[in-house]
């Protein structure tokens, strides 16, 4: 405790300069996340790729981000953490700008991976930064603005996307990253500041090695999975096995030498690990049902990609109130289970709602299901955050946030293969289930085919025409229906998923006396 009443905290103007650089930096790799997802299809036609090549442009970035993120806390402490995040931000910026000078879709994907690499480097070091120019006390306010940007990010990415390329063009996706990169580079050179009494670490080389290869190949089964037929694809079961066999040596090397890339030994601490497990599972969640509502939306419903993004801003805004809500309840001594507990059952009472969606649900009936996950989101990932990363400081405290946010990320890439696989297995489930109530044999299918028929052949058709035209336009509203009870049950089972967390919640220790004491990796 002695050596931490030393440490100096930034105040006034270049505390908020400071804290205002990182957050900005956070939200501008985080939109970028999600940006080009609205975009895809205009992307590729621009540059003559396919659906499935196009992927790659997502892909790349979410690979690169993957690998980086869990060595930033190394990097800061080899090359200085003034140094790291202003290159991280150079390096994000001019890859932007290649981005979107691109004409050939693997240039446009290379540009994407370097982007991510710059990326990477710019989340989790720019937690640390916010969370270090806040005293232990304090640091619920620092855990407050990261938290708002880790919402806003990937709420704001679809709709900003969806403008830009509905205006201009998908080049300008990536241009109006390059102002704003090169103000906030001027800003982390001027204001960034290194981290006293760490000395440059010895290079962790094969654990370097070991966490790449075994990463990057787990962060491509999961982004390609659904569009290869997983493990009946040979390059999946490949990489599967070799993410498999190259994360179990990086945990055997990190274990067993004195310099490790990442610290592991952290893991020691219960509520470490306990906080690391709910981000993965944040993360499963949150973006999860970020990924199933717009295809909701846009293939049952019928919303535009623009109409779907403009929806979310809402929801997103009012989880602002989500956050000062849990900081007052945690701040004022409230126990953290019953945050974290009155988060998980708002947002399963969302869930529950958008459960009982039907062909005539309007944007009205979404309206409060979504302020409810709004704040119900932010009380669940707010004591996670923090619990993540529970009195650490200096270079632990850079690799407590890299591993949590590297599970957050994870989390979401798990979350959204595990989506597709059910509503792909839901939808042959309901399909198989629904087309028996289609033949001669029932009454009121008989008489829709018999009347559809006659509506066809009223406009010209002759009678094969019309039968013809008719079946079509019932497979049609089969095919609605069957996506609609589909998503109906995503929503459901992703809300039974989230009950099982609540072992997992009860589990936690809290000892309010050391929440302000160092845990070290000895403390069970």
């Amino acid at each position: 405790m002695s050596a931490t009443a030393t440490i100096k905290y930034p105040t006034g103007s270049a505390k908020a300069i400071l804290v205002a650089t990182a957050i900005s930096c956070a939200i501008l790799e985080l939109i970028d996340t999600t940006v080009v997802n609205v975009s895809l299809r205009e992307i590729s036609g621009n540059i003559g790729a396919t659906t499935t090549e196009i992927a790659w442009v997502i892909t790349a970035y979410s690979i690169a981000n993957m690998i980086v993120i869990p060595l930033s806390g190394m990097l800061s402490n080899l090359f200085g953490r003034k140094l790291y995040f202003t290159a991280s931000v150079l390096l994000f910026t001019f890859a932007s700008l290649m981005c979107g000078m691109s004409s050939n879709l693997w240039i446009l994907v290379l540009w994407r991976f370097v982007q991510g690499l710059g990326g990477g480097g710019l989340l989790s070091t720019a937690q640390s930064i916010i969370m270090d120019a806040y005293p232990p006390e304090k640091r619920m306010t620092g855990l407050t603005i990261f938290g708002l940007g880790v919402i806003i990010g990937p709420s704001f990415g679809p709709i900003l996307g969806g403008y830009i390329t509905d205006n201009f063009s998908w080049h300008w996706i990536f241009f109006l990253n390059v102002p704003i990169g090169v103000i906030a580079a001027m800003l982390s050179w001027r204001h960034v500041t290194d981290l006293e009494g760490v000395e440059k670490p010895r290079i962790d080389w094969w654990g370097i090695i070991f966490l790449v290869i075994g990463v990057g190949a787990l962060q491509y089964v999961l982004e390609e999975g659904t569009a290869k037929d997983w493990f009946h694809s040979a390059v999946i079961c490949r990489l599967f096995s070799l993410s498999i066999v190259a994360l179990t040596a990086f945990v055997i090397r990190e274990f067993s030498i004195d310099y490790p890339a990442v610290n592991l030994r952290l893991y020691k601490n219960f509520n470490l690990a306990m906080g690391n497990l709910m981000s993965l599972i944040a993360g499963i969640i949150n973006l999860g049902t970020l990924f199933i509502f717009p295809l909701f939306a846009q293939v049952s419903l019928g919303w535009s990609a623009t109409q779907t993004g403009a929806f979310m801003i809402p929801g997103t805004l009012v989880a602002m109130v989500g956050m000062i809500a849990a900081k007052k309840s945690l701040e004022s001594g409230v126990h953290p289970k019953v945050v974290i507990l009155t988060g998980l059952a708002m947002t399963t009472i969302f869930l529950f709602m958008l459960s009982r969606s039907s062909p005539d649900s309007s944007a009205h009936n979404f309206f409060w299901p979504f302020i409810i996950r709004g704040i119900g989101s932010v009380m669940l990932m707010m004591p996670v955050m923090d619990m993540a990363v529970a009195g650490l400081t200096g270079k632990d405290l850079a690799q407590g946030v890299g591993l949590s946010n590297m599970l957050r990320q994870m989390g979401g890439a798990i979350g959204v293969a595990i989506m597709n696989i059910y509503i792909n297995y839901e939808n042959a489930f309901v399909r198989a289930n629904m087309i028996p109530n289609i033949s001669d044999y029932n009454e009121i299918s008989s008489d829709r085919m018999s009347m559809l028929s006659q509506t066809f052949m009223s406009s010209g058709y002759d009678a094969d025409q019309a039968k013809a035209a008719s079946a079509q336009l019932m497979d049609n509203i089969l095919t609605k229906q069957e996506l609609l009870v589909s998503y109906n049950h995503g929503f459901l089972f992703v809300a039974f998923v989230l009950l099982l967390c609540v072992p997992i919640v009860l589990l936690i220790r809290y000892n309010k006396k050391r929440r302000s004491e160092v845990p070290g990796p000895e403390m069970h």
